[in-house]
């Protein structure tokens, strides 16, 4: 029921006529599995049953941040119940059906299969369901974990010494410090060692085009054959694509070397920032009681924000997984106190070997 309802939301703001029409399809394909599903277990049909509070949740995040997230977090869900779904079947023995196969597949056969469909946008589909969307809230997410676990347990180490206020409040700060910047410089070197990277290998790309159009015309030939369609089809496919220079090299670095041209555009020093940012407010959420307490009352109230924090980083981690939010936010906060409280008892030994 919730892939129906997110397919249809994708079909709905596709721009493009021809993909939006598999998402409509996949949409019918959803509902029609539920209704089987539902009448099979003497449940009522109508009014069809609504999506969940987590797929509402994932249409309001894909207004903001763009449907290719839900795209992502939908086909990550498909896959994962496939996988759970052949290991029981294989623990049980009972026969595989087509079904059960990951959705990936049957829209890939949509988009081979309908002859409508340019060699563009099959790259253009092909590239949305690799990279799984959501890269921002993900970042977000578990940025705001690093910061969160890493000052928590530092805080907790130093309190543990059973050092003053001011001691455990300047060490707080100069551990969010020292992890937002360091998180942020290494988000700059990422971001920029790979767009240095990828840059000269789409040079190196477009060099080949210029001087060998003939080979990389078969190269997008065999990429083709390689997804299922059809030799001649193929050869017209790419023949279409090579009457543009610049769409066909747009075409190759995604297929050739897996690199997403829109991607590249990103900045460097905005990465860093965002990286600095999500850090620091998660690194925050355990020293705020120092601010105005001290002694085991500060270190309680610590652990209980940071647990309501680690809980609610582990309920925003479900749309990623479509776990249980209580499972998933109780895990979190059980990793979490378990990490804090070793580098608790540590300071306390530490500290009492220093008196």
């Amino acid at each position: 029921m919730d892939a129906s309802f997110l397919y249809a939301i994708l079909a709905e703001h596709e721009k493009d006529s021809q993909v939006a029409s598999v998402f409509q399809q996949m949409s019918e394909i959803e509902k029609e599995h539920a209704t089987i599903f539902l009448k099979k277990n003497n449940k009522p049909i109508t009014p069809f049953p609504s999506p969940s509070r987590r797929a509402k949740m994932l249409a309001r995040i894909g207004s903001v941040l763009g449907y290719d997230y839900v795209l992502g977090v939908l086909l990550d869900t498909e896959k994962s119940l496939s996988g759970s779904i052949q290991q029981a079947r294989r623990k049980t023995g009972t026969t595989p059906s087509i079904s059960d196969t990951a959705h990936v597949a049957i829209l890939k056969n949509i988009l081979n299969n309908n002859k409508q469909i340019a060699g563009h946008q099959l790259s253009r589909f092909e590239k949305k369901h690799r990279n799984v969307g959501g890269n921002a809230l993900r970042a977000a997410v578990l940025g705001g974990n690093d910061g969160l676990v890493s000052n928590f347990s530092l805080v907790m180490g130093v309190a543990g010494a059973a050092v003053g206020q001011k001691e455990v409040l300047l060490t707080g700060l100069a551990g969010l410090l020292a992890g937002a910047l360091s998180m942020a410089m290494g988000e700059w070197i990422s971001v920029k060692s790979a767009q240095e990277l990828y840059e000269n290998q789409m040079q190196i790309e477009m060099d080949e085009l210029e001087h060998n159009p003939e080979g990389e015309e078969k190269e997008l030939v065999l990429i083709y054959i390689t997804k299922g369609i059809p030799e001649e089809q193929a050869k017209q496919m790419a023949a279409n694509i090579m009457k543009n220079k610049e769409q066909a090299h747009t075409l190759l670095v995604q297929e050739e070397l897996g690199i997403n041209q829109e991607e590249l555009k990103g900045s460097a020093m905005e990465a860093a920032l965002s990286s600095f940012v999500l850090f620091a407010l998660g690194a925050i959420i355990p020293v705020i009681p120092f601010f105005i307490s001290s002694g085991i009352t500060a270190i309680l109230w610590s652990a209980a924000i940071s647990a309501l924090g680690l809980f609610m980083i582990g309920a925003a981690i479900t749309l990623f997984t479509g776990r249980s939010i209580w499972y998933s936010g109780f895990r979190q906060v059980l990793f979490g106190i378990l990490a804090a409280s070793v580098t608790f008892f540590i300071g306390r030994l530490i500290g009492v070997s220093l008196a």
